[in-house]
């Protein structure tokens, strides 16, 4: 049995504690996960995991043995790529993660170039809006829109997106368009919220380069991107969105802009990776493509 397939697979049990979600992460059954831990442990005459009915602990061999393997997987990559010469294949796989409306706007359209470029490159595409824990999940990158508090992963800026204020035509026509700050009281908001439960800080703003916001009334609270666009689509209220990911429907005359002087400040758009002392060379060659392709569409925005 390959060695380096089974400290990868030690790897992702100590990192999830979880042999279940590691055979999820690496698409093997529980079982296959569990005897390879078991066939580690034969190899190295040690305990590296204790078990319980309710979870996985490391033990201090493991954690020494973890810390090491890691070191040792990116001296591989690094190996792998020393003497690779220009324009050799690259190949293996990367674990992406990047909110929904991006992938459908500007990843997924451009996706076959890069697949025709690197064809032995596999990649595994999560799309979703909340906050993905990158180590816990096994991702190799993630590209990720707003402030990233989480100080011990890399946070590399590739640009910024746009804001705006947009309605319904069908709202404008029940409730009119706001032409004020002031107005806003008789106007409705969708409220966008990550977790339900958490307040809104209601209609958002910049003044004079500083935050400002203004409560508003919405009958709706949403945590995902979708419901929020379709909220807006069905007239329920005021949405503040990036221009990249509106301008079609503002172009068809289904989205109207409002209060184009009262928007709230762009937003930082990144790509995360872990902190690595040697990054492979696929996930470099691929985090300048998103980087180049991100860049090229904000531009048209």
């Amino acid at each position: 049995m390959n060695k380096l397939e089974l400290l990868k697979t030690f790897i992702r049990v100590t990192e999830l504690s979880s042999f279940t979600q590691a055979g999820e992460s690496l698409g093997l059954p529980r079982s296959t996960v569990s005897e390879q831990v078991q066939a580690l442990e034969a190899l190295l005459g040690a305990r590296l995991l204790h078990r319980t009915t309710r979870k996985v602990q490391v033990t201090q061999d493991g954690l020494v043995l973890y810390e090491r393997s890691k070191n040792l997987l990116s001296h591989m990559d690094e190996l792998e790529g020393l003497f690779r010469q220009t324009g050799a294949v690259l190949a293996g796989r990367l674990r992406v993660d990047m909110p929904s409306i991006l992938a459908r706007k500007v990843f997924m359209p451009q996706l076959p170039e890069f697949i025709a470029r690197h064809p032995q490159i596999e990649l595994e595409i999560s799309s979703t809006d909340r906050r993905v824990d990158l180590v816990r999940e096994g991702f190799d990158c993630v590209l990720r829109v707003g402030a990233q508090p989480d100080q011990s992963i890399v946070a590399r800026p590739i640009g910024q997106v746009r804001m705006i204020n947009c309605v319904s035509a069908g709202y404008v026509r029940e409730y009119g368009i706001p032409q004020t700050l002031e107005d806003l009281a008789t106007h409705r908001l969708v409220h966008y919220v990550s977790v339900l439960g958490s307040r809104s800080e209601g209609f958002e703003y910049q003044l004079n380069g500083k935050h400002r916001q203004v409560a508003m009334v919405g009958g709706i609270t949403v945590n995902n991107v979708e419901c929020y666009s379709a909220a807006c689509a069905a007239g329920l209220g005021i949405v503040q969105v990036p221009h990249m990911g509106a301008r079609d429907l503002l172009a068809s005359g289904e989205w109207i802009s409002v209060l184009p002087d009262h928007v709230p400040a762009p937003m930082e758009v990144s790509l995360l990776y872990a902190q690595q002392q040697h990054m492979p060379e696929r996930l470099r060659v691929f985090m300048q493509w998103l980087e180049a392709l991100f860049q090229a569409y904000a531009q048209e925005a």
